[in-house]
């Protein structure tokens, strides 16, 4: 990211770019009980700094847990977190350079096991987690996305993709697999791996615009993958979007959108947001297939660092975190469906991923 081409793979390409990362007024509380509606933010601190934290702000209470992790456990996440979701009663952490998976009990973040992704003495690099039948899909950068079983919390196999996946989604019984090759800039990858859920095997290739990161399926059966572009000698490929139906697998189009240098994205409804070069949240009609807002956000509030973007389906509501200048402390913004300001709170460094929790 950042939420999407985050720190490891920018530092690959060049390690001038490696990011360093307010429920206004809102009372610090340490965590105490367990929680049963609200919000983690994962941050993703300083690229080898190895201070990954998560915040916890609860919708009942209006107070924040700056780190509510390391105030249960004891210990620190890692370095660099990368993805952070709750499936049934779990909560899973993705540390990318400590090459962990923390699986937490989703209301007090106690934890559960912490799984090491390794290959020999190799460290696997995790970066994404999706989940389907009682299966976890995690991405690695050494090309391969792990099957982890849910209740052993063992890794069953490895499926070979292409070079450095980042994001997944799922659609349609499929798993789409971006893989951005990243770390071989400028020769980066420019495919979409499509896994068979059912065989668990990769049944094709379909070719998006160079570097793809950031992943999302909508409810009508569209895939959306956000790429970075490249430029390689005299050839520049710019930034862009492409659209493919998980019905067919083709690609239905590649619509202009003005993608800034973070480029997460969020579906909800009939809609999917994302950033812009200009800082907005640009919104897509999924069901048109059509722009529909040039920015989101109607009340005049400016993010200076658009990083992470979630959305809830049950309220509308949209959060968008602000990573400032990647090494301070960032905010995160929750807006009503009308893209008006709720609140904002204070989270760590480099909020790069959001987990809703529900009753």
């Amino acid at each position: 990211m950042k939420n999407l081409k985050q720190s490891i793979l920018l530092a690959a390409a060049a390690l001038s770019f490696i990011l360093a990362s307010c429920h206004k007024d809102k009372k610090v509380i340490p965590a105490t009980t367990p929680v049963t509606d609200g919000l983690y933010v994962l941050n993703q601190g300083i690229f080898n700094d190895n201070n990954s934290t998560l915040s916890f702000y609860s919708y009942t209470s209006k107070q924040v847990t700056p780190d509510i992790f390391s105030s249960v456990n004891n210990r620190g996440l890692g370095d660099t977190g990368n993805d952070i979701e709750i499936y049934g009663s779990k909560m899973y952490i993705v540390v990318n350079v400590s090459s962990t998976i923390e699986v937490v009990d989703a209301k007090t973040a106690k934890s559960i096991k912490q799984i090491k992704l390794i290959n020999g003495a190799t460290p696997r690099e995790p970066r994404d987690i999706v989940f389907y039948k009682n299966n976890a899909f995690i991405t690695s950068y050494d090309g391969t996305v792990a099957v982890m079983d849910t209740t052993a919390l063992t890794v069953s196999q490895y499926i070979t993709v292409g070079a450095n996946p980042e994001q997944l989604a799922i659609s349609n019984g499929k798993l789409y697999v971006a893989n951005s090759g990243g770390l071989n800039y400028p020769d980066v990858a420019n495919t979409v791996s499509v896994i068979n859920l059912n065989t668990l095997t990769a049944t094709k290739t379909i070719t998006v615009i160079a570097d793809p990161v950031s992943i999302i399926a909508d409810s009508f059966g569209n895939v959306y993958v956000l790429s970075f572009g490249v430029t390689n000698g005299n050839t520049t490929i710019n930034p862009g979007m492409t659209i493919i139906s998980s019905t067919t697998d083709a690609i239905e189009s590649q619509p202009a959108v003005n993608l800034g240098y973070n480029i997460p994205i969020a579906a909800q409804g009939d809609f999917v947001y994302y950033p812009t070069a200009d800082n907005k949240i640009a919104v897509y009609n999924a069901q048109t297939q059509a722009p529909a807002q040039a920015n989101f956000i109607t009340d005049g509030t400016v993010i200076t660092t658009p990083y992470a973007i979630a959305a809830d389906a049950s309220t509308g509501e949209v959060f968008v975190t602000d990573a400032k200048d990647y090494s301070s402390n960032g905010t995160l913004y929750a807006f009503d469906k009308t893209g008006k300001k709720e609140y904002s709170i204070t989270v760590g460094i480099n909020p790069g991923r959001v987990a809703l929790l529900k009753n």
